[in-house]
């Protein structure tokens, strides 16, 4: 019987033979042992970040209040932190359809591995919306909370509207994404209209969040919750971009020519528009409570903000070397340390995030 030329060796003139031809890789496999890390790995630095912040500022001391039972002290900013990470891969993964240029059959499968990958984050964003609700309503109620603590949690304070409103979001993300998988088990492919949808409603999930934080009491106070919401945004786009491409994009060294160029001209922006509204933010907090710009050394909120200005000028030297050291390369189809650097920027958030989680609630003048 002769051989099958599909997987037998061929001889070589000098009377060896040769192993079978190689399948080329499509950096799938890769991309699906680099997700996990890339996406987990700053969710647990910003859940460790934002415990340690705790200890030091004393998150969660409501004046006036009896002091909230352990898991509620502690957990609520880890949970926060870990919700924010979610939401963040969330629009990050929603993006690339947009970022990535081509719909060849290497595009489109890895934008179905993608889809995958935000139901996952999404669902993920969901529960811990749902867990932090019940943790802020057992910070006011006496007991467990009931079902009815927290339907009145969330008609009466603004921060339970807000949660109920971004685990709508988590959900009908969830449900878009999951839309988009069916698609490709069919082999449809997924609806483009359906993949904008979810990316827009992600990021509409992120704009009730700065209603957890602290109000501001002055004449400009509209302005200031306008730039904490670009604050939200910006660095959603800059983050959540960042690690789906380094997850999912950066093995696959064709189209990550073509797509990582999109997301740097959009992550420069998102680089200004963070470090503009963050230095405004800090700013504002610390004059309207009375501390001045020495609170930024007497109090612990404005040591986590100097800490958060380090991280955010670590950030952006790291953003500068990608953008004029290894662009260039990746443009060329050269190998790169890109997966390295991005794990390091994009744990660098991590911690960046979990800090913000505790700002969020701390108070300002302790």
């Amino acid at each position: 019987m002769p051989a099958d030329p599909g997987t037998a060796p061929e001889p070589d003139p000098t009377g060896r033979t040769s192993p079978p031809a190689r399948r080329p890789s499509t950096g799938v496999g890769r991309s699906t042992r680099a997700a996990p890390a890339l996406l987990v790995v700053p969710a647990l630095l910003a859940a460790a970040a934002a415990w340690a912040a705790t200890l030091h500022v004393g998150a969660d001391d409501v004046p006036g209040l009896v002091d909230p039972a352990v898991a509620v002290r502690y957990g609520a900013p880890v949970v926060r932190a870990l919700l924010d990470v979610a939401a963040v891969a969330t629009v990050g993964l929603g993006m690339l359809p947009r970022l990535v240029p081509d719909r060849g059959g290497r595009a489109r499968a890895l934008l179905a591995l993608t889809r995958r990958a935000a139901v996952v984050t999404a669902l993920s964003w969901l529960a811990c919306s749902l867990l932090l609700l019940g943790l802020y309503t057992a910070e006011l109620a006496t007991g467990s909370p009931t079902a009815e603590d927290v339907a009145r949690y969330v008609s009466g304070v603004p921060a339970g509207a807000a949660l109920a409103l971004g685990a709508g979001c988590a959900a009908g993300c969830a449900a878009l994404g999951l839309t988009g998988v069916v698609r490709d088990a069919r082999g449809n492919g997924a609806d483009r209209l359906t993949d904008d949808l979810g990316a827009v409603l992600a990021l509409l999930g992120l704009l009730p969040m700065p209603l957890t934080g602290h109000a501001v009491d002055w004449e400009y106070h509209d302005l200031s919750m306008l730039s904490v919401q670009l604050h939200v945004l910006a660095a959603a786009v800059w983050a959540g971009g960042l690690a789906a491409i380094a997850a999912f994009v950066a093995p696959r060294r064709g189209l990550l020519a073509s797509t990582l160029p999109r997301y740097s001209k959009l992550a420069t922006g998102a680089i200004v528009l963070v470090a503009a509204s963050g230095v405004f933010n800090g700013g504002t907090e610390l004059t309207t409570a009375g501390a001045g710009l020495g609170g930024l050394i007497s109090t612990g909120y404005g040591r986590i903000v100097l800490l958060k200005a380090v991280l955010l000028v670590l950030l952006a030297a790291l953003g500068g070397h990608a953008r004029f050291r290894l662009l260039p390369l990746v443009e060329r189809h050269r190998r790169t340390a890109l997966i390295t650097w991005a794990a390091v920027e994009v744990g660098v958030m991590g911690v960046a995030y979990g800090l913000g989680a505790v700002l969020a609630r701390a108070p300002v003048l302790t």
